[in-house]
């Protein structure tokens, strides 16, 4: 347990941090989840409507260090194939 003042106000503060990166990385998560579920069912126009948001959604989390740049450049690449494989 943190005894100083400032040790205990730097608790609080992750605290809420961690909230906040939580629900950013679901909000990631979520998007993701939507694009996998598009693919699955074969809509390419839905899948490339949530990959978008899905992208915006990434690099937003990148930019608060929720995740990091190559992580999500990684993830955005390997969706953006699958939802390309769809029109094939």
């Amino acid at each position: 347990m943190a005894n100083t003042t400032s040790a205990k106000k730097a608790a609080r503060k992750m605290v809420r941090k961690t909230a906040v990166n939580k629900a950013r990385r679901t909000r990631v998560r979520n998007t993701i989840r939507v694009v996998e579920e598009a693919i699955v069912a074969g809509d390419q126009a839905v899948a490339a409507e949530a990959l978008r948001k899905a992208q915006s959604e990434m690099m937003t989390a990148v930019s608060k260090g929720v995740f990091h740049k190559n992580t999500a450049s990684r993830k955005i690449s390997r969706l953006s194939k699958r939802v390309k494989a769809i029109a094939a």
